[in-house]
């Protein structure tokens, strides 16, 4: 069983508006409505490649009930803690005709410290029967900063496999509690390792450097693919994973469908290179629609023959 947590979960819209300028009255010609926040959107996709999952975190007010009704219309098993604050919604504006993309996220609810703990019994409770767990998305205001790295170490101890996609100072906590694996994007990296990255031989330290700082293996999503320091065969190594990025129509949530389809290949038992390109594949295919955590499996299949993995030399690299 594969958990992810989401403990700052929202209704997401995402609305598709040519030619969208800021003070104009505009239509819609697409929209989506889902429940969000990223561990929800991995657990959308997957569920869609076929792996047991089950979504967690905190819902409130009439905006939780309906993300948990959401998930269950989905058949997404879940299992939320009720806290008493409201939930979130955030907007997505996509305009088909340049490209760009316009997000307006809430902040969230306050969560109270009895909720906090109702929630880790829960985790804990739940992590008996799971092999991975998945912390992804922001914490919400209020919440302490270590949340995620105190419940890293406790499910270590379970012999499990944790896996990080946050931003902030809950990744700078978390990477330190030392995870399986670490996956922010460039600019959550370049917060994380303290400096701006201006080539490709900075982006491939830097996954060195994520590693260094505790989590096992460290990947970094890019627009059109992902830097990684993993190991394989029992050995740790550097690679370089890409495919031609497409015309997107929408790009929310291609980090989520990426981890979902890097964690579905090895809850599958693949090797490091075929989880990164699974996961690249499920990234790019994602961006083919409106909503987040949507791919289609054939798609996927058919696009990982396109998805090219570099080995780089591990010496030359972070000497």
């Amino acid at each position: 069983m594969i958990i992810t947590v989401t403990l700052n979960a929202a209704i997401d819209k995402s609305l598709s508006v040519p030619n969208f300028r800021l003070g104009r009255r505009h239509r819609t010609v697409e929209q989506t409505t889902l429940a969000g926040g990223k561990g929800v959107n991995v657990a959308r996709t997957l569920k869609t490649l076929g792996q047991p999952v089950i979504a967690t975190g905190f819902a409130g007010g009439a905006t939780g009930t309906r993300i948990v009704e959401q998930l269950t219309s989905e058949s997404i098993l879940n299992d939320f803690v009720r806290i008493r604050e409201e939930s979130r919604t955030n907007t997505a504006v996509h305009d088909p005709t340049n490209g760009q993309q316009t997000e307006i996220n809430e902040r969230g609810p306050r969560v109270t410290e009895s909720e906090v703990e109702l929630f880790r019994d829960k985790l804990l409770y739940l992590a008996r029967g799971a092999d991975i767990v998945v912390f992804a998305g922001s914490l919400p205001p209020g919440i302490d900063p270590d949340l995620y790295a105190d419940l890293i170490r406790e499910l270590r101890r379970m012999d499990l496999v944790t896996i990080v996609d946050t931003d902030g100072e809950p990744l700078r906590h978390a990477v330190r509690a030392e995870p399986t694996v670490v996956s922010p994007n460039v600019l959550e990296a370049e917060e994380l390792v303290g400096h701006e990255f201006n080539d490709d031989e900075d982006r491939t330290i830097a996954v060195h450097e994520m590693r260094q700082l505790g989590a096992r293996e460290a990947i970094m999503t890019v627009p059109d693919g992902c830097f990684a320091f993993v190991e394989e065969g029992g050995e740790p190594g550097l690679m370089r994973v890409r495919i031609e990025p497409r015309e997107p129509v929408a790009a929310v949530g291609a980090g989520d469908a990426f981890l979902a389809g890097y964690v579905a290949a090895r809850y599958g038992g693949r090797t490091a290179s075929e989880c990164l390109s699974f996961g690249v594949a499920c990234g790019a295919e994602s961006t083919q629609r409106l909503g987040a955590g949507l791919i289609d499996p054939h798609k996927v299949e058919r696009l990982l023959p396109e998805v090219d993995v570099e080995r780089l030399e591990l010496e030359a690299e972070v000497s």
